[in-house]
């Protein structure tokens, strides 16, 4: 929660960057961050548990324990999936810098409504088929552990899901921002 808050902050104090929504709108979306940075960690921490388990069962057990791969990708999986929209949020993906900081606030928040209306829009065009490609899982078991692969392609959904959520505030974000910025210089 701290890194969460953190991150917030910088974001708030940077001139050159799109400030974040404040408020109980600002409250809200800080308690969800933390949400889902804790259950990115508790993902990550159970590969790590996983994968030890998996080394001592090869080098000290007489038997191997053969779920623990299949349970570490899975962990994986969900892992990238609860993060997605973190790193949107934070503005940790992939990026074309070459002359994003030399914008000011308004060209800041221009460049950020365009990447999360395309981010957005590929979400939402890829919703409907991750849900189908989900359901079909109902009627699969994974290899070893037998759990439902419909928790496991469900992932995808939540993922596309959390990017779309995450797209539509960093666009409210950095249209706020643009309406500040107008009315700041006096030009509307």
């Amino acid at each position: 929660m701290t890194d969460t808050r953190h991150s917030v902050e910088s974001l708030q104090n940077d001139p050159g960057q799109v400030p974040v929504l404040g408020g109980w709108a600002g409250y809200l979306m800080r308690g969800l961050d933390g949400l889902f940075a804790l259950l990115s960690a508790l993902s990550l921490l159970g590969i790590v548990l996983v994968v030890v388990l998996q080394i001592v069962s090869r080098l000290m057990l007489p038997i191997t324990l053969a779920w623990t791969e299949e349970l570490s990708r899975y962990l994986f999986i969900w892992m990238v999936a609860l993060s997605a929209g973190l790193i949107l949020r934070r503005r940790r993906h992939v990026t074309l810098e070459l002359f994003h900081h030399r914008l000011g606030r308004r060209g800041q928040a221009l460049y950020q409504s365009l990447v999360c209306l395309l981010l957005g829009g590929f979400s939402i065009l890829a919703l409907p088929p991750a849900w189908k490609f989900a359901s079909i899982g109902a009627f699969q078991t994974s290899p070893t552990l037998g759990i439902p692969m419909i928790w496991i392609f469900l992932s995808m959904t939540v993922l596309l899901a959390l990017v779309l959520f995450y797209s539509v505030i960093g666009l409210l974000e950095a249209v706020l921002a643009m309406r500040g910025a107008i009315r700041a210089n006096g030009e509307a």
